[in-house]
């Protein structure tokens, strides 16, 4: 995550845009596929897919819209537009899997006979291929920025891979081997795949909206940073969150009481700038208070950097 801000907006907004042009596309297949078999685990993955595509629609406003810059109402940016989005698109795909459930197990005590089993696997097929490729350009772009809404599109895509391939396996099974009672099991798998899916990618939204603290490791590796200066005896009231791309840093420092004001804000924004070597993206605030009359503390005796503070 070391580009400019600027490009990681480029680069959010074409994998959004990319992202809805194949969610037009599956949807279309899956139609026609669903049209010509009525497959029940068909229609899980076209439900799953007309899901995807108000979710991507979401996502795609959602990325403009975070990249908006700061103004008079909201001081922190835009940045959770991110986070709501994904936090809609959890109760979307929560919303299609008992749907795609409920089905399922309709079909699964009434099997219906599957047809058109060679239009709906070569439409299965083809499928997977587009959604592997779009899962490999939304990873491509998530090194770049580190987009959480483009996460939670991928998180979307990357299960609609594999419940793809289960929906291929009912396919197969309800139309060669004519066992349509498989078919509608596949549907009942790739309802479980997304439920589950849907409450990780909940866990994630909630946290970035509720202001979660950043990582262990990233709260470390802050106060590593900070600590390099032997003149900064200590870091406490260390507070993370993360908003969009941007990473949320408060924190006190003891410095030498006797130095001047000039010297002490020198310090304080050497520290700042190591911070920001590791954290490109991190908005910094540092609160430089007089040190009480101790020797220099070193990292191991600094202050945590977890509990209520973040």
């Amino acid at each position: 995550m070391t580009q400019p801000i600027a490009d990681h907006a480029a680069t959010n907004r074409r994998i959004t845009t990319l992202s809805v042009g194949v969610a037009v596309v599956l949807v279309t297949l899956k139609a026609f596929a669903y049209g010509a078999s009525g497959s029940v685990s068909i229609l899980a993955s076209l439900t799953d897919s007309a899901l995807d595509l108000v979710a991507s629609l979401g996502t795609f406003f959602a990325v403009r819209w975070a990249a908006a810059a700061p103004d008079a109402e909201h001081r922190y940016g835009h940045g959770k537009a991110e986070s709501l989005a994904a936090l809609v698109q959890s109760g979307l795909v929560m919303a299609s899997a008992v749907f795609i459930g409920l089905e399922a197990v309709r079909r699964i005590f009434r099997p219906e006979p599957v047809s058109g089993g060679g239009w709906a696997i070569g439409v299965m097929v083809l499928s997977i291929g587009l959604t592997g490729w779009l899962i490999w350009q939304q990873s491509r772009a998530i090194k770049a920025s580190g987009s959480v809404a483009v996460a939670g599109d991928r998180a979307h895509y990357s299960a609609d891979l594999a419940a793809n391939v289960v929906v291929l396996i009912g396919i197969i099974s309800g139309s060669l081997l004519k066992a349509p009672g498989l078919d509608a099991a596949a549907g009942l798998v790739v309802a479980v795949w997304l439920g589950w899916g849907a409450v990780g990618l909940l866990k994630t939204a909630t946290g970035h909206l509720l202001d979660a603290a950043a990582p262990d490791d990233d709260r470390n590796g802050i106060t590593s940073a900070v600590l390099d200066d032997s003149r900064i005896r200590n870091v406490h009231r260390l507070r993370t969150r993360i908003s969009g791309n941007t990473l949320m840093v408060q924190m006190h420092v003891d410095l030498d009481a006797s130095l001047s004001l000039a010297e002490a804000h020198d310090i304080v924004d050497a520290a700042e700038k190591r911070v920001l070597a590791r954290y490109p993206h991190a908005d910094i605030i540092i609160h430089a208070d007089p040190a009480p009359a101790v020797a220099p503390a070193t990292e191991a005796n600094a202050a945590p950097t977890s509990g209520p503070w973040g």
